[in-house]
């Protein structure tokens, strides 16, 4: 799309650079940021693992970055980490090198899960996985002029996510087995976009931010509330992380808080459920 301001209606609107586009985070802040001049990229359009496209990117062409573009297959990273490397580190600094100020997204797998109260910007990270590691990394290339979010457990009316994966299993079984010793804050993107916003139309400081849903609970909580909010009589049979098998290793317990003044505040990750299950017609 044109990105230029010689229509004088266009004139104080920002031109935003959303990468990975087809994601549904990515997909969540083309709707809240649709007031803008947006140019959205997929994979298609712009693989990070490598430098910005020219014939579609040049410096200096935006006025913000919206960077959602990652490796999200926790499993898949501890096999290939160089791949998931490409992707999160050299992908971010891909990003950052447009010279403009930046969102980039990174994850509560940066911390180890071992602590019991919530994680603010000023704890230590220790991530167990390849994942974890990728997404640290990730954050420190990403240059004085980003907000780095931390947000955690992602789900929207898009792409793949636990409340989709929840939703065809329970129109397919009468019971399914979910973990119950993972506690963490189920964050709908809808709301994610919205902090964003807040974020970046208020000028907040650039720097680390946690945002994630108000409240929190376990997979197998979350589970039993999107069967209970759909009216689906699916059971759920609460099983331990070791049952499941998995190469990566996941926090038990990764509740994130934001200790900074003015933080913006999302929802309870009910009322994520909620507006979600609206969109899907649910």
């Amino acid at each position: 799309m044109e990105l230029g301001n010689a229509d004088p209606l266009r004139a104080g609107r920002r031109r935003v650079l959303i990468t990975g586009a087809g994601g549904q985070l990515g997909h969540a802040l083309q709707q809240v940021f649709a007031h803008d001049d947006v140019l959205a990229l997929t994979r298609a359009d712009w693989d990070v693992t490598q430098p910005p496209p020219s014939d579609t990117v040049s410096r200096g062409d935006f006025d913000l970055v919206l960077h959602t573009a990652a490796w999200t297959d926790v499993d898949g990273a501890e096999a290939d980490p160089q791949g998931a490397a490409a992707v999160n580190i050299a992908g971010t600094a891909h990003a950052a090198s447009l010279k403009v100020p930046l969102v980039t997204y990174s994850t509560d797998y940066v911390f180890d899960g071992r602590k019991r109260s919530p994680y603010v910007e000023s704890d230590g990270p220790n991530p167990a996985t390849a994942y974890g590691r990728t997404k640290l990394h990730g954050e420190a290339v990403a240059g004085p002029q980003a907000w780095v979010v931390r947000t955690s457990w992602l789900f929207g009316s898009t792409g793949r996510n636990f409340l989709r994966t929840m939703l065809r299993l329970g129109e397919e079984r009468e019971e399914v087995a979910v973990v119950d010793d993972q506690r963490g804050c189920p964050t709908y993107v809808g709301h994610l976009a919205e902090a964003t916003r807040t974020l970046v139309d208020g000028d907040l400081p650039h720097g680390l931010w946690h945002l994630a849903a108000d409240g929190d609970c376990t997979w197998a909580d979350f589970a039993e509330a999107i069967f209970e909010e759909t009216g689906l009589p699916t059971r759920v049979r609460r099983i331990s992380s070791a049952e499941l098998e998995r190469p990566a290793l996941r926090p038990a317990y990764s509740v994130l808080r934001s200790g900074r003044a003015n933080a913006p505040r999302l929802p309870h990750w009910r009322a994520g459920l909620r507006a979600c299950l609206a969109d899907l017609g649910r």
